[in-house]
């Protein structure tokens, strides 16, 4: 069965659970839970595996019942696997069976068994759980599509960021998965020693979500990839609540969009317990309940001094006073801001985002120089129009920008019509330090400059109106 159409079967059924109140994610949700049994039976069964999982949990022994005992048996062993170790317990943690229909539940678990997934290669495996995925973020208003950032500008961002095998990769808001997914596909390819790659699957790619579903659809997108397969690679938290240990060579992320940091922190048995609008970290220059302000600091903390990332940004942190502003002179003076590529409307499920991707570089600093000397700035927002379903990003739209960032010589880029160079004193001479800087014509504004003066169109109003009056006047009652 060709990729496709194995999608397209395990996504039809998901019409028939709606009827019953089961939602697009909770559908994917339940599929992740069963396949990843399947998968465990038959790596037992076809090569000579041992399995961590119990036999009253085991697939052989849950595709064996029917009716209630398939129900009560397969929601207790959910309650055992979310308390595991390792890659189970991330994937399992707070799963509840959500299909409360017996025949339903014997019907997915009879379509999963029809499946051989060890047959499938990795690339395919990984291909059609990316493409569930992509059909519960398109398809449902409250399905996961706040998590998803365009696999094109992902893809665009790991190309001219070029991660090393060796690197260590962070993505303080996972998600998904998405970033992680191609940076690992991307360092994979720069060695073929065991060694290496086992490291990379295992050690190098890290991630962090505060959303328990989320993370456990990451775990298991990463486990597809043959990422992480004893511990998961990805955990549940709130990544703002303190800097941690680890530093990183490199951090890829698009941090949640909204205002209001207001983040619910989860106990330790994973309740929630109490919100928060701000965060006091030592690391932190300014104490601020702007999410995305909080978000850029913890990356600039974690970085390693020569680390690097890449930060999906809305405009607001370009332009604030305020806190925003010190955190941008922090930035400037002891990061080198080298890029921001300006994102068009459109690409982002949250409607309306105005964003940009800032990439910089952790320097070492000393005396009052600013490490930025200058900033290159590439506009893909003017003029560009996309939408999710009629126009949505591709990744050749990014062509002209890989070519213009020029990641093997970043010192011979050039100016172009969308890519220009602001100087670091062209940037300290704006008013609060403002980095939401544009020049080039806006075309649907010429439309709104060609139409008449007020008082033009006020007279044609009046005229015509005087006119209807007029041949009213004219009418016989």
């Amino acid at each position: 069965m060709s990729e496709n159409n194995l999608i397209n079967k395990v996504w039809n059924y998901a019409s028939v659970l709606r009827d019953s109140g089961v939602t697009y994610t909770d559908y994917v949700s339940q599929l992740t839970y069963l396949i990843f049994l399947k998968m465990d039976d038959e790596k037992v069964k076809n090569l000579g595996a041992n399995s961590k999982i119990s036999q009253n949990c085991s697939w052989e022994y849950l595709s064996s019942l029917d009716g209630e005992k398939l129900e009560s048996a397969y929601t207790n062993a959910l309650a055992v696997l979310s308390k595991m170790d390792g890659i189970i317990g991330t994937i399992y943690q707070k799963a509840q069976n959500k299909i409360n229909e017996p025949a339903k539940l014997k019907r997915i678990v009879s379509m999963i068994n029809d499946e051989t997934w060890l047959g499938l290669n990795v690339d395919v495996k990984g291909a059609i759980y990316e493409g569930l995925l992509q059909k519960n973020a398109t398809e449902s208003k409250s399905g996961a599509g706040q998590y998803f950032t365009p696999r094109a500008l992902i893809d665009t961002i790991v190309a001219v960021m070029r991660p090393s095998i060796d690197e260590s990769v962070c993505d303080p808001a996972c998600g998904t998965g998405g970033f992680l997914l191609a940076a690992y596909e991307y360092m994979k390819k720069q060695s073929k020693d065991r060694e290496k790659l086992a490291n990379l699957k295992q050690n190098l790619l890290s991630g962090t979500d505060i959303t328990p579903l989320v993370v456990s659809l990451c775990a298991m997108n990463l486990y597809l990839h043959d990422i992480g397969t004893e511990q998961s690679p990805v955990k549940v938290g709130d990544s703002l609540l303190s800097l941690g240990e680890k530093r990183y060579d490199m951090v890829l992320t698009n941090p949640p969009f909204g205002k209001k940091s207001s983040t619910k922190i989860m106990d330790s048995d994973g309740g929630v317990s109490v919100e928060r609008d701000s965060y006091e970290r030592d690391d932190f220059i300014v104490s601020s309940s702007n999410k995305q302000i909080n978000f850029l600091q913890h990356i600039m903390s974690v970085l390693k001094i020569g680390g690097r990332a890449a930060v999906v940004l809305p405009d607001n942190v370009l332009f604030e006073g305020g806190a925003g502003e010190r955190v941008r002179q922090r930035l400037l003076g002891n990061f080198r801001l080298h890029t921001i590529l300006r994102l068009p409307t459109g690409i982002f499920y949250a409607q309306g985002v105005k964003a940009n991707v800032l990439f910089f570089d952790k320097v070492h600093i000393s005396g009052d120089e600013y490490a930025t000397k200058e900033i290159w700035i590439y506009d893909f927002r003017t003029n560009q129009n996309f939408t999710l379903v009629t126009n949505p990003l591709k990744k050749g739209d990014l062509d002209d920008f890989i070519k213009c960032y020029n990641a093997e010589n970043m010192a011979k880029r050039k100016e172009s019509e969308k890519f220009k160079k602001f100087s670091i004193d062209e940037i300290l001479s704006r008013d609060k330090i403002n980095l939401d800087i544009t020049w080039l014509k806006d075309e649907s504004l010429q439309v709104l400059e060609n139409l008449p003066e007020p008082k033009v169109i006020l007279s044609e109003i009046m005229e015509n109106l005087q006119t209807a009056m007029s041949e009213l006047g004219k009418v016989d009652v």
